[in-house]
């Protein structure tokens, strides 16, 4: 979804908030993030993804660097900025929507997100775009047996199907090693666990912005 739309921006600035109350008491920003980090990397495979697993390890890693005698509300307040990510608008990227028209009148399209199936499925809907998919994938994990098992469900020749995204550990890397093509369309806010280098194959394609994609397909 963050190929179409914003979303860790929202995550990011919450983080922030959680840092600055922090810094009142001596703790660092980057010490507080690398606390974040390793929180999630642990409560992921538990949990899983989504806006309340996100709070879930935010509160932890926060409380874990709050003195004993620091007011409790504290947590409270960083609980309540991490769930108030699920009210925000959604930002549709620019030429997303007329891009996807163009594409879905020439080709087969499926959305394929992981995360929390009811906030994903929420996103969707609000987006305004499920018209253009055949299909909507909600995932917990997206990984090189996800898609092909994905290949073999919806009977799709590997050697024409492309996935498209900006993540290179969740959407690129996976995709190519699957014997699929992938499109990688870099966004500066890609959240920092899904970053990893990018699989130099040729059939990867490297885009710009999303609506380049009616250049190509």
């Amino acid at each position: 979804d963050d190929t179409l739309w914003e979303n860790n921006i929202y995550f990011e600035r919450v983080i922030r908030s959680a840092q600055e109350l922090l810094l009142r008491f001596g703790v660092e920003p980057h010490a507080f993030r690398e606390q974040l980090n390793q929180t999630e990397r642990g409560h992921i495979p538990i949990h899983g993804y989504g806006t309340r697993n996100f709070t879930r390890s935010l509160v932890k890693a926060f409380e874990s660097r709050l003195p004993p005698d620091a007011d409790p509300s504290l947590s409270d307040r960083v609980r309540d900025l991490g769930l108030g990510i699920m009210s925000q608008p959604l930002e549709i990227f620019d030429e997303v929507p007329e891009t996807l028209e163009y594409l879905s009148a020439r080709h087969s399209l499926f959305l394929v997100t992981k995360g929390d199936p009811a906030e994903q499925r929420c996103k969707v809907e609000r987006s305004k775009l499920k018209g253009f998919f055949r299909s909507v994938e909600i995932l917990t994990e997206k990984n090189v047996q996800t898609y092909r098992h994905l290949v073999e469900k919806h009977g799709l020749d590997p050697n024409r199907t492309w996935m498209v995204g900006n993540s290179p550990r969740s959407d690129v890397n996976p995709a190519i090693s699957a014997g699929l093509n992938a499109v990688y369309i870099p966004h500066v806010h890609t959240w920092v666990l899904e970053h990893e280098p990018p699989v130099k194959h040729p059939c990867v394609l490297e885009l710009e912005r999303f609506g380049d994609l009616r250049l190509h397909f």
